[in-house]
């Protein structure tokens, strides 16, 4: 977690040249000590190899003790003194170092329990633009997240050492996932990798007959050209049978554990949807993003993560995520404006509330369905 005077300018989450869009979170299941993709901008050196990379001051912002509190600094200073038990005066650099000391221990309770994606929170002041201090979550994990069990198919190599769940059970939990997931994290689900295949390869269309049409028209390709398996219908085939909505078991018929852990989940996307959008800590307004950010006008529009299995469909996700390869995956997963220090307690609710969705799938995934 950082908090600086001027938004800390991220660079593309990609190097310089193309590269494939990886099988498995950059995470590596390691929770949030994991090295993030993005450069840090720390006088001191980078404290990745902490849980959850501590609070440490951004270049912007003077470390020496006459140096001005920045405006977020001031906004979030109300919030951290009703939650200081050491009553004492401070200096003006005593005092941002104690600001930033507290709000990183309580994002850290929220958020370090969390293993399934890398998140990075900032706080940055948005003086230079005129907007008011802002809370920002970046998602710094890249590719498929792994999905455990539910992706485990039953071929002897696999069926040799553990049980592989029926695919009724995959079906259920992936459902569960697939509808769930996005009111905290944005990923890339398989509707929206069609919508963006059909942009990229089919002029939009969705059938078989227009994307025929639009090969042979822009591409010039004959009949015998056209592989079967890049139509809207052989994409679709290819889909493991996993993940079919129609394929999922009811939760009656699910073993007592693995429906509680879907409940569980399903029950946090209600209490997600709950929360109106300007009082979330997981939305944003993409205008207001280039407020803080105005480089992500140059970024892609696709989030950084995907649900798609990428060994079913490597060459159609490489192909839609290459330019955001190039220049820069959309990895904001929330920005929250502070127009005043009592809103604060509010994106702290609606970060628990995140959070919560988030362990929920992190336990559908870990936990085998067959476990109580």
């Amino acid at each position: 977690m950082t908090m600086a005077t001027r938004p800390i300018p991220p660079s593309p989450n990609a190097a310089g040249k193309p590269q494939p869009f990886t099988r498995k979170s950059s995470l590596g299941r390691k929770g949030a000590a994991s090295q993030s993709r993005r450069p840090l901008a720390f006088t001191s050196p980078p404290s990745a190899n902490l849980p959850g990379r501590a609070v440490t001051l951004s270049i912007d912002i003077s470390t020496a003790f006459y140096g001005p509190l920045g405006p977020h600094h001031k906004m979030m200073g109300p919030w951290a003194a009703a939650r200081d038990q050491d009553a004492r005066l401070y200096t003006r650099g005593e005092a941002r170092q104690r600001i930033e000391k507290l709000f990183n221990e309580e994002v850290l309770d929220i958020l370090s329990p969390i293993k399934i994606v890398d998140l990075r929170v900032a706080v940055v002041d948005g003086e230079e633009g005129g907007s008011p201090p802002a809370i920002t979550i970046f998602c710094d994990s890249i590719g498929q997240m792994d999905l455990g069990w539910i992706e485990k198919s039953n071929v002897l190599s696999v069926a040799l050492f553990e049980q592989v769940a029926p695919v009724g059970m995959q079906a259920a939990a992936y459902e569960a996932l697939a509808s769930s997931l996005n009111a905290a994290v944005p990923m890339i689900g398989f509707a929206d990798l069609m919508e963006e295949l059909s942009a990229y390869y089919w002029d939009g269309s969705l059938d078989d007959e227009g994307a025929i049409q639009t090969m042979k028209e822009w591409r010039g390709l004959e009949d015998d050209d056209i592989d079967a398996d890049q139509l809207p219908s052989g994409v679709l085939a290819r889909r493991p049978a996993w993940m079919l909505a129609e394929n999922a078991y009811p939760l009656k018929r699910l073993p007592h554990g693995l429906a509680k852990r879907i409940r569980r989940l399903r029950k946090a996307r209600k209490a997600m949807d709950a929360v109106p959008l300007g009082d979330s800590a997981w939305r944003c307004h993409s205008d207001f993003v280039l407020d803080y950010f105005p480089e992500y006008m140059d970024y892609g529009t696709l989030p950084p993560m995907t649900i798609v299995p990428f060994d079913v469909f490597a060459r159609e996700i490489d192909d839609v995520a290459r330019p955001c390869m190039e220049t820069g995956f959309y990895d904001i997963a929330g920005l929250y404006q502070l127009p005043n220090p009592a809103v604060v307690d509010r994106w702290f609710t609606s970060l628990k509330l995140g959070a919560e969705l988030l362990l929920a799938a992190q336990d559908l995934i870990d936990t085998h369905p067959f476990h109580p």
